[in-house]
């Protein structure tokens, strides 16, 4: 699914009119979409207030009261605006709404006097279900005059709020995480595509307050974007094809997780056991032969094998002699957790990385041998290689600060995943996964519980495990993992406290995000929250 700007959104609804299909058209599909999430979500929402600006966002609103009321609930419209200045398209959506139900519904606020905000927050207060239909994706901020008064307003109040596209005051071409003068909202509504603020904002008071877009009838090909930027959930698709009824356990890739030291046998362990749960054949641990026993004991199914290691328990250069026998049979490599700085690790992973052309999965400490003097040995020229970095460690590989890293993540990015000809998983709010061919895929889901040790070790699990069942398919399999490693982490927290969350949960969680689909009953796609009833296969 294409992440779009404002200007190309306008651009796709101009390209579905000259297609056919006109903007009332249109309009009354995005009405339809907002009403049926209502009754879906709200069931209990007996009053609806339905706050309208005078253009087409105001339109949209008006069609989902009249859907609204004519599914018996109670209706006020609130319009930010005179009746005579509401034109086009929008006008006859009010019109419609009237005939249908009646010239009362609808009251004009155009009184910005203190005696008159007390009476709108007094209206308001009489609702169980606000929308937000006041400015849309075509707006530029800030909120003046009625619009800021109805924001002032809604701030005050505990009452749910829908936004129609958009929270009112918030641009859609930010990628900021927050914005400052806009309405609050707990739940979204959008039309078509995503656009960036949809993406990179927390527009929910809540943390897994519901994103959705809906499809309302704009054709495929009207759909274009010059941005490359994609949202990662749309991947998840290719995990959710069934398995050829005749397989066997070397259909699904044998990984080989290298890493652990001294200390740190729970990474290997986590990273191995993850990538078991998400559905590798066969997992093999090269951990130090002193920890062996402790990391095979994770789970049985888990296979081991020792490396030579030092005084201080971290493996040394001298087991790249033994790397042909150690990988024979192997489809993907997966280094770095716990794996060490000490010693000859950094030179043992670099050499692991020189001397096999297997697809690779770098993260953890693999990654900090790799510093600026030593980056441009990372060439996924002839092979597939994944990087996984924290900001931190980003920062490590270009020889920048970590709040460079942060002022410029989708740029620097890019140009990294290209230059060396590799996919890399940039961690952190909205967690990019770029592309040697220039794309990027954004992923929106993952909370707060997953700032825990251990997070980015099942993550590589993940990473290594789906290449693993998926080689022909790079860019879905590794989009596709970090999607289901965040969705995870939020299936965990319905029930967990964020706190509380350990990174195992997440392992525990995964059937469940394997099950889950984005797509609800009305057609509804979730890019942000989770569904209340998952929607799972009919034998599960």
């Amino acid at each position: 699914m294409k992440i779009l700007t404002a200007a190309e959104m306008k651009q796709a609804d101009d390209s579905s009119v000259a297609a056919g299909i006109p903007i009332a058209d249109l309009m009354e599909a995005a009405g339809e979409a907002v009403a049926a999430f209502c009754l879906r979500q709200y069931p209990q929402a007996a009053h609806v207030m339905v706050l309208c600006g005078k253009g087409n966002n105001g339109g949209d609103g008006f069609v989902a009261a009249r859907l609204l009321a004519g599914e018996g609930v109670g209706v006020r419209v609130l319009l930010a605006g005179r009746q005579d200045d509401v034109k086009g398209d929008a006008a006859e959506a009010l019109a419609l709404l009237k005939e249908a139900t009646s010239d009362e519904i609808v009251e004009e606020f155009v009184d910005e006097t203190d005696e008159h905000l007390e009476a709108i927050i007094e209206l308001l207060s009489e609702a169980d279900l606000i929308l937000d239909a006041v400015v849309g994706t075509g707006f530029k901020p800030p909120l003046r005059g009625p619009a800021a008064i109805l924001r002032d307003a809604l701030a005050k109040s505990a009452i749910p709020v829908v936004a129609v596209d958009l929270p009112s005051g918030w641009d859609a071409d930010s990628q900021q995480q927050t914005a400052e003068g806009a309405f609050r909202a707990d739940a979204v509504v959008t039309f078509t595509a995503p656009k960036h603020a949809h993406i990179f904002g927390h527009l929910t008071a809540a943390t897994f307050g519901p994103v959705v877009v809906a499809d309302i009838g704009s054709p495929e090909d009207t759909i274009q974007s010059s941005q490359n930027l994609n949202w990662a959930g749309t991947a998840k698709s290719v995990t959710e094809r069934p398995r050829d009824i005749n397989s066997n356990k070397g259909k699904f890739g044998h990984i080989l997780i290298i890493g652990g030291s001294f200390g740190t046998a729970g990474a290997p362990s986590m990273a191995s056991l993850a990538a078991l749960r998400a559905g590798a054949g066969l997992v093999t641990a090269a951990v130090p032969r002193e920890i062996v026993n402790l990391v095979g004991s994770v789970t049985p199914e888990l296979m081991v094998r020792p490396l030579l290691h030092d005084a201080e328990g971290t493996a040394t250069a001298a087991n790249l002699t033994n790397l042909e026998t150690l990988t024979k049979g192997i489809k993907v490599i997966a280094i770095g957790p716990g794996l060490s700085t000490q010693g000859e690790a950094s030179e043992f992973a670099r050499g692991v990385v020189a001397q096999t052309k297997l697809p690779i999965v770098i993260d953890a400490d693999a990654l900090n041998a790799f510093d600026a003097d030593h980056v441009h040995l990372l060439d996924g020229a002839n092979r597939t290689m994944v990087l996984t970095p924290h900001p931190g460690e980003m920062a490590r590989l270009l020889g920048k600060t970590v709040k460079e890293v942060e002022a410029d993540r989708i740029n620097l990015a890019r140009k990294f995943a290209t230059e060396h000809h590799l996919t890399l998983v940039l961690k952190g709010w909205r967690t990019l996964i770029a592309h040697p061919d220039g794309s990027i895929a954004v992923n929106t889901t993952g909370n707060p519980g997953l700032a825990k040790g251990g997070s980015g070790d099942i993550l590589t699990g993940i990473v290594a495990a789906l290449l693993g069942q998926y080689p022909d398919n790079v860019a879905e399999a590794v989009e596709a993992a970090v999607y289901l490693h965040g969705l995870a982490a939020d299936l965990v927290a319905r029930h967990l406290d964020e706190k509380s969350i350990l990174a195992t949960d997440v392992i525990s969680h995964l059937t469940q995000a394997f099950r889950y689909r984005n797509v609800d009953a009305d057609g509804l796609t979730w890019f942000c929250g989770i569904q209340p009833k998952p929607k799972e296969p009919a034998d599960a």
